[in-house]
Formats: C-alpha cells, structure tokens, sequence
C-alpha cells in the first residue's frame, strides 16, 4: 500500500492535525465520546474526525464507530468537509456530513474557533447481528454539540430569553435574570451571534453496508431486492428478494433492467463510448499480463495494443466481446451477443441518470473488478483489498496510471465517465424511409445516426440480454 500513500491514492485529502491547542480540543471531544485520548503529537483526520494513526495507536480502527452504526464524529475545522471517509460502514455516511457541514458551515467555523463539536449519526439500531434489523434503518438523524454543550446552553439561553420577554414580572424575577446572565457568558449574544445548529434527517432507502460480506439493499425502487457480494445463507429472512452477485448474474440483470437503473455504455449521451471501452480493454490486458513479469509502469496505449497483439490467445473472454463492441460502435461491425451471463456483460453498462447512481455504478465496479479505475472512483474499499493481492507489475500501472490519469482532474474524470447531458428536445419523427421489400436491407440502414439507428433496431438492450435465462 506504501506506492498509493505515496501517490496520494490511499489516506488522500486528509486533514493534518498538529496545532496543540486543536490536539486538546480533540482529546475532549475523544474523551467524551469514547473515553480515549491519544498521546499522538500530530495526525491526520478524516470527515468524520477518524484518524487512521490514532486507530493503530489504540489498536480499534472503530473507536468512533462502534458496531459499525451510529457513527460518531469529531470536527476540528469545517475543511474536513473535503476529506474522505475511511472505514465505511454505509455508502451513504459521508453524503450525511458532508451535507451537515455545509448546511451549518457558519455556525460550525465560530464554534469550533474555540471548542471541537463532536456528534452522532444516530438510527433507530444500536447492533445488526441479525441482518433484518437492516432493514430498520429507516431515518439517520444527526446529533451534535461542542464538549462543553455550547449548542445546548444556547438554546436554553434562548428559552429563558423568551421568558424573560414574555412574562409579566420578569423584571424583578433576580433569579431568572442571573440564569440569563451566567448562560450568556457561556454562549455570548445569541441574537448576534446564534450558534443553533439545523436538525437535519436523512431517508435511507437504498444503500450499501459492509456487513455481512457487503450488501446493496434497495428499497425505494419498482421491485425492491437485497444484492449480497458475500454467502446469502445467512440473510434468511430478511425482506424482499436476495440475490448473489457471484452466482446469479441473471437475476442481478435483470433487476437492474426492470427498475431503469442502467444504461448501455454505447447508448449513453455526453461520453466517447468507445474511449471508454478501449480503456476497458487495457485493464484487462494488464491484468491478464500480470504474472508475466512485464514492467508496465508507465506504458502507453500503444504498449498495451503491443502486450495485446502478442498475447492475443491468452486474452480472456472480456476482452474479446468489448472488441467486438467497439468494433460494433466505430465500424458498423456485427452486434456482439453478449447474454447477462457473459463475464463482459456488466462491462458494458453504467448508472442511468437517477438518484442512485452513484450506488449503482458501485454494483457496477464490483461485478467488473478488471475495470480499476471504475473499481477506483466507485468503491475504493473492494479496490484497496483486492489491490493487496495483484501481481507487483498489476500494481506498478494502476497506481501510475490512476496518478498521471485521474488525480490530475477527478472531476473531469468523474464527468467523462458517469455524466449526464440534459434530455435533447424531443424532434418530431422523420418519415419512413421507401420500403422494397418486408425485410429490406435498404430499409433498415437509410435513416441516421448510424448508432442510435443500430440501436433502435436491437432495442436499446436487445441481443445484450437475449442469451440470459
């Protein structure tokens, strides 16, 4: 892992604590929420206010997350906003902050100008050794604070403001008076300066958690079912339907058709289809090379063609259906048949334009592992455990190339890859084309564009998933 921390591709964008007075202010924080402190001089935190030194130093990488739900979080500065989050449990915690910071993000920079706020993504389950208690989590609320319950003495500053105004006598109520005035040398002049912090709740319906080997539980769709990347014995009854991404592909396809949640690479408006499919391809090759002992660091486009022209025969089944996609795409070559249950098959498809993209592209990642640069941006920890285990010349190419590639533009990357143009205006219908015959030839190629005419003809999954059961 020593060449991604180098690169900036493993504990990347992490906020650097070394200040001793932000150092105390986390030990309160720590302290109150877990009852540690740390002896560190200086580390890194997360979002969430993780930090990866710290969790060796007490040997509990989840000592801000215990039982992996109602993850607790300490913030020392409002950049930690623009942080990663490390250690996930549920694809959705880091969207939760990171709308909590900005959503409060004035508030936050004066109150942690003098104290850290630390709080709690707080459900409804405390424990999911059972796996239907899941399917409890309905509504993550967060709960937040300064250690010396800023927040909370501002808003009872608030209440005996409103009596102090409201009530008849409340001049000469001295009692009343000295509350207000030893509150407000806590809190300072809450009608200048209000340091309430919005009650903000989020809806969780789909999602992916680590537990249980990994689950994608989709709820608010047409037809709900649970994705399970690990064994599915032990998710006996839970709701709705289970499938197993390693060993009913077919049924994994055809849930993702019937709810609208992808859509085929070559379909897709605003990319190059076919630069994203040449990519593909290279992945591929590198992987299959990877035993070999070539050094790959740093290998153009035109080595790999090289790597691919010469091992040809030894190249797997994905490699060749993407070529004969891609010729599909350029050359008007034969439609490839490629059924759901084809190990090319989910290489050939993306996220739809939905709410649940993002979490759909990350089923995507994990049923197309060889894709690592999709694997990279969607689920960075199916790439990091499986990164552990590829071969030294595997290793030397994707971190280069996710450095030299990616890392320069992220944005750009995510958009040429995962976005959306906005719907064209709909143009009337143009007229049907002379017809010399039922099954004219001539017929079936005169309108245009040539793709979307293909298309049009296959159906917009046509012959892709034809071959499944």
């Amino acid at each position: 892992m020593k060449r991604l921390i180098e690169k900036g591709l493993m504990f990347g964008n992490l906020v650097h604590i070394q200040a001793p007075s932000m150092i105390e202010r986390y030990n309160r924080a720590l302290e109150h929420l877990a009852g540690k402190r740390t002896a560190l001089k200086d580390f890194h935190v997360d979002i969430s206010g993780f930090s990866p030194e710290i969790g060796e130093e007490l040997d509990d990488h989840l000592y801000l997350n215990r039982n992996g739900v109602n993850r607790q979080f300490i913030l020392l500065t409002t950049d930690q906003k623009r942080a990663p989050l490390l250690n996930a449990k549920f694809s959705t915690s880091r969207s939760i902050l990171r709308s909590f910071i900005e959503e409060n993000e004035r508030q936050l920079f004066a109150l942690t100008a003098q104290d850290a706020v630390a709080g709690e993504l707080v459900n409804s389950v405390f424990s999911v050794r059972d796996p239907a208690r899941l399917f409890d989590i309905r509504r993550v609320e967060i709960e937040a604070d300064t250690t010396t319950g800023t927040v909370r003495a501002a808003e009872a500053l608030g209440k005996l403001s409103d009596r102090f105004l409201q009530e008849e006598d409340a001049w000469f109520d001295d009692v009343l008076i000295a509350q207000m005035i030893t509150t407000a040398k806590r809190t300072g002049d809450v009608t200048r300066n209000p340091v309430r912090l919005k009650t903000m709740s989020f809806r969780q319906e789909n999602f992916w958690t680590a537990h249980f080997g990994g689950l994608y539980v989709f709820r608010g769709v047409d037809h709900p079912a649970t994705l399970a990347a690990g064994p599915t014995e032990p998710l006996e009854g839970i709701p709705g339907e289970v499938f197993s991404l390693t060993r009913q592909r077919n049924r994994v396809a055809r849930f993702l058709e019937q709810n609208d949640l992808v859509e085929p690479i070559v379909k897709a408006r605003g990319i190059d289809a076919a630069a994203i499919l040449r990519q593909k391809m290279d992945f591929i090759v590198v992987d299959a090379a990877q035993e070999s002992g070539v050094n790959l660091q740093g290998a153009t486009r035109r080595d790999i063609r090289a790597l691919a022209r010469d091992h040809a025969e030894a190249l797997p089944e994905e490699y060749h259906a993407l070529r004969d996609l891609l010729a599909w795409a350029e050359d008007g070559g034969r439609w490839p048949r490629i059924s759901s249950d084809h190990p090319a098959y989910f290489y050939t498809l993306r996220a739809a334009d939905h709410a649940d993209r993002d979490l759909v592209n990350m089923v995507l990642a994990e049923l197309s592992p060889k894709d690592v640069r999709q694997l990279f941006i969607c689920h960075k920890e199916l790439f990091y455990r499986l990164y552990s285990g590829w071969g030294e010349t595997k290793k030397a190419y994707v971190a280069d190339f996710l450095a030299r590639e990616y890392q320069v533009d992220k944005a750009g990357a995510r958009r040429a890859l995962f976005g959306h143009d906005a719907p064209m205006e709909a143009a009337p219908p143009p007229p049907p084309p002379p017809v010399t015959g039922p099954w004219s030839p001539r017929a079936a190629t005169a309108a245009a564009p040539a793709t979307d005419d293909r298309i049009a003809q296959v159906g917009p999954w046509g012959a892709v998933l034809r071959g499944r059961e």
